[in-house]
């Protein structure tokens, strides 16, 4: 650092503030000393840095990878949060850590707080991980969720408002005369529920002879939606004209076999899928859906789980959700 600071021709600390993006330097001194250090290959070692003080600036990040089949993710939206995350994380300049899937329980990421690996987490998806995240809570370590949250939990839920997406949606349908709702989804999942329990209450506010039926899935892929949706075809008394997909994927895979059977969208079938996923307005025919905004979320996460840093002790938060109408 001596060297840099002579050829610069500033203080060392100086160089240490550059070095580190301090305010205190102003932006032509940070710009050329950081050149000069660019040119001699001098790099500051942030693990060093890490040692040196008391919290790490790393924040790790849990998938629900039990959600997805054999631990391939292939819904987008996840993705799409993970991105949200991300940008808000490094708006604070904090690392982020994304945690391996067999790394996902109680004793392994308790292992990861313990040893200054991270200060704290953000579990992207409760799942079916309840159980886990209640016995994570007991060990004090500083987290937040993203999920359905409820009065009875331990620890701070951020998520979307599913009981009024649901709600937005079924009323889409019952403008459009639709009477025979089918719900595609996994209700066993906090989120989900919500979603679902919003389509049945839109149907009874109504009070319109409204038949709706439920397809559970086993996992947040492509192919379970479409081989669930294609059994229940083959299965049911009569045809859905109206289908609210728990994401934008399952709505694709009903859409295209709908297709297969000679069926048009929207004209015999109405769809409603959920995330608004940046492929749902490229699709064709465009989706119809239920907005989650992931940016928003995302900073939403990475705020709470910041006050919980702060020893405060922020309460749960819910997003809008909006109705992005299309072509489905």
């Amino acid at each position: 650092m001596g060297d840099i600071a002579a050829l610069a021709k500033v203080s060392k600390p100086t160089v240490s503030r550059a070095l580190n993006d301090s305010p205190l330097v102003n932006p032509e001194t940070k710009k050329h000393v950081l050149s000069i250090a660019r040119q001699y290959g001098y790099a500051v070692n942030r693990n060093a840095q890490k040692l040196r003080h008391k919290n790490t600036d790393t924040i790790g990040v849990s998938i629900d990878f039990g959600s997805h089949r054999e631990n391939h993710i292939s819904d987008p939206f996840i993705l799409e949060l993970l991105a949200g995350v991300s940008e808000a994380l490094g708006n604070l300049n904090q690392d982020l850590l994304l945690c391996a899937p067999r790394h996902n329980d109680t004793d392994s990421l308790y292992h990861i707080y313990s040893s200054r690996g991270a200060d704290g987490f953000i579990f992207l998806g409760q799942g079916h991980r309840m159980d886990m995240l209640d016995e994570f809570a007991s060990t004090g370590a500083p987290f937040v969720v993203w999920g359905a949250p409820t009065k009875n939990t331990d620890y701070c839920v951020v998520g979307s408002d599913n009981l009024a997406g649901g709600q937005m949606a079924g009323r889409y349908f019952l403008e459009r005369g639709r009477r025979n709702f089918l719900f595609i989804g996994d209700i066993s999942h906090s989120e989900i529920y919500w979603r679902y329990k919003g389509l049945q209450q839109a149907v009874e506010e109504s009070g319109a002879p409204v038949a709706l039926n439920h397809i559970a899935l086993n996992n947040f892929s492509y192919e379970s939606a479409f081989d669930a949706a294609d059994g229940y075809l083959n299965t049911a008394d009569s045809r859905p004209d109206a289908v609210l997909a728990y994401s934008d994927t399952a709505a694709m895979a009903f859409i295209r076999l709908l297709a297969d059977r000679g069926l048009k969208v929207p004209e015999d079938v109405s769809v409603v899928g959920y995330n608004d996923i940046p492929a749902a307005s490229y699709f064709s025919p465009r989706i119809t859906t239920v907005r989650q905004d992931t940016y928003q979320a995302g900073k939403l996460l990475v705020s709470k789980l910041m006050q919980i840093l702060d020893n405060e002790n922020p309460k749960s938060g819910t997003i809008k959700t909006e109705l992005i109408v299309r072509d489905t």
